[in-house]
């Protein structure tokens, strides 16, 4: 779809990073459709930017496979190529797995009663159909042994391929109900509680890499 006319435009000291994020954004939840062309002076007055953090953004999101940039030509929207999406599924997979392992050894009853709370958010969000809740309280889940196993270079290369994931979750499963039995959370936050590293790193690992089973249907 065309660049939304009605946007308000960001402060003009917008860092990099924010740019980056409103546009990963915008391309997660379809605001710029796969094949739309990307215009860095028409990005820069949407938000209401310079041209340069624009154009730095749109070299990160190419790293993530989220646009595509063609040198002296145009930088277009991806489509969805499962291929990538389950190389990226497989390294994410990996990487939620050496998170939990780490993890687990230093979870407080804290950090299990937010897993508990974002859970309850999360099925609440499923009964509800809403994609946007259900993604959001997913993150916010897994999110917790993120945090706390303190990997700053695993942190960064989440960062880096899961939007591919939820960019495909979302235009491949326009309701939840398409992946949320992939999701076995009590089961996996049972195991944290008790300290079990490794089930609750294995079952983390299952539950990721089962996304997008190679004899899915090819769109």
């Amino acid at each position: 779809m065309p660049i939304p006319a009605e946007r308000s435009p960001l402060d003009r000291t917008l860092l990099r990073d924010d740019v980056l994020g409103t546009l990963r954004a915008a391309i997660i939840d379809g605001t710029l459709e796969p094949g739309e062309q990307l215009r860095d002076g028409e990005l820069a007055s949407w938000l209401g930017v310079s041209r340069t953090p624009v154009r730095e953004a749109l070299l990160e999101l190419a790293r993530s496979g989220l646009v595509v940039a063609r040198p002296g030509r145009s930088t277009i929207v991806s489509t969805i190529d499962l291929r990538r999406v389950r190389e990226a599924r497989d390294v994410v997979a990996s990487m939620h797995a050496l998170a939990v392992r780490t993890a687990v050894p230093s979870l407080t009853p804290a950090d299990i009663d937010d897993m508990r709370a974002a859970n309850e958010r999360f099925e609440a969000a499923i009964a509800a159909h809403d994609t946007d809740a259900a993604l959001r309280a997913d993150g916010e889940l897994h999110g917790v042994p993120v945090r706390v196993c303190g990997n700053r270079v695993l942190q960064t290369v989440l960062e880096q391929f899961e939007p591919l994931i939820e960019r495909a979750v979302r235009l491949r499963f326009g309701s939840p109900e398409g992946w949320a039995s992939l999701s076995r959370h009590a089961e996996f936050i049972d195991h944290c509680a008790a300290g079990d590293a490794d089930a609750a790193a294995e079952l983390a690992n299952e539950t990721w890499s089962s996304l997008f089973p190679t004899d899915a249907v090819e769109s």
